[in-house]
């Protein structure tokens, strides 16, 4: 390593270490807001994962109080490509959800300019698993992978009757979806054959549209929090918008979203099971064609979504070894594509 590379590690360290002081001594001012009697903050820690935002562990604490909280906030640079529902819609997203039923963390606080800690909220800490190696291979997890393809379906059900009104969500369309698609991989994409096919296949077969419901976006293992029976908390709400709801079916078996496992339905279950889960909960009648045309448009998505990443280490705005690792899986979703095409499961 050159001197000038130490130097600039060096420095990044600084300024992460005073950042975390000076969320630390924020959120310490905040922990009586939090929790009653809480007088203190202890044990703060960045966590992993998390493409667009930060995520932070911690417990308000004293005065007998302790309560385990997370709090997800914007980070201070911008990321090229990435794009999210301001924090403060998730929180409403996600106390909505709520009343609805859906398996969400309680939202404890939203962060204001005066709070000093940015931009973001404070939540429960559910206790779980998020990790999908875990979740697919141990023990502890069988009722809930067993239970899984349909509790996806009736949890699907409750967020698409979730009312999005007045929180200025955009509207897409499969169309729509497409062409945003087309543009972001001409941005910060390079030439992929496979990906050329999979953009004229899928304007070929274009559903089309339908009366548009409030769509997670992003409802997949990594983002749904598991206890040993079953689903405790669906995470992650910043790709929220008015849509197609038999997005989220697609999106959710993507082949990337199963890490090995068995069956399409994030690793651990069949796709009739959730829908006929969704059709019993309330949900409109799904029609298979348009949620396995989804489904490839998933792996397009994901695609063009990893050719993203590359940017941000182009733009010095994430150098983490994690992105620098998933940056380089775009051929992965080729795999799929291709699959998807000639009728084939993996």
């Amino acid at each position: 390593m050159t001197v000038a590379a130490q130097d600039q590690d060096q420095a990044e360290a600084r300024s992460r270490a005073a950042d975390e002081a000076a969320l630390a001594e924020a959120l310490t001012r905040l922990a009586p807001r939090l929790a009653p009697g809480a007088t203190e903050i202890e044990d703060l820690t960045r966590l992993s994962g998390g493409a667009s935002q930060e995520t932070w562990a911690f417990r308000a604490t004293g005065g007998g109080a302790d309560r385990p909280l997370i709090l997800r906030r914007r980070p201070p640079a911008a990321r090229p490509g990435a794009a999210g529902v301001p924090l403060a819609t998730e929180a409403a997203l996600i106390e909505r959800a709520a009343a609805l039923g859906a398996p969400v963390p309680g939202v404890a606080h939203l962060l204001t300019p005066e709070d000093g800690a940015g931009e973001g909220f404070v939540m429960d800490r559910v206790p779980g698993e998020t990790l999908p190696a875990r979740i697919l291979r141990k023990p502890d997890f069988a009722e809930a992978r067993a239970g899984f393809a349909a509790e996806a379906g009736s949890i699907l059900a409750a967020i698409h009757r979730i009312d999005g009104s007045g929180l200025g969500l955009d509207t897409r369309t499969p169309e729509s979806s497409l062409a945003m698609l087309a543009e972001r991989h001409a941005k910060y994409g390079q030439a992929r054959p496979v990906f050329d096919l999979a953009f004229r296949h899928l304007a070929a077969t274009a559903p089309e549209a339908r009366a548009p419901k409030l769509v997670h976006g992003d409802f997949r293992m990594g983002n749904i929090l598991f206890g040993p029976d079953r689903v405790r908390a669906v995470l992650d709400w910043e790709l929220a918008h008015w849509g197609d709801p038999m997005s989220d079916f697609g999106w959710v078996c993507m082949g990337s979203w199963r890490f090995g496992g068995e069956g399409p339905v994030g690793g651990c279950g069949a796709r009739e099971d959730m829908w006929a889960a969704y059709e019993a909960a309330g949900g409109e009648t799904v029609n298979p064609k348009t949620a396995r045309w989804w489904e490839t448009f998933g792996a397009l998505h994901w695609g063009v979504i990893i050719e993203s990443m590359g940017a941000w280490i182009r733009a010095g705005v994430d150098l983490s070894v994690e992105r620098h690792v998933i940056a380089r899986r775009a051929s992965e979703t080729e795999l799929l594509i291709i699959a998807d095409l000639t009728g084939r499961e993996i």
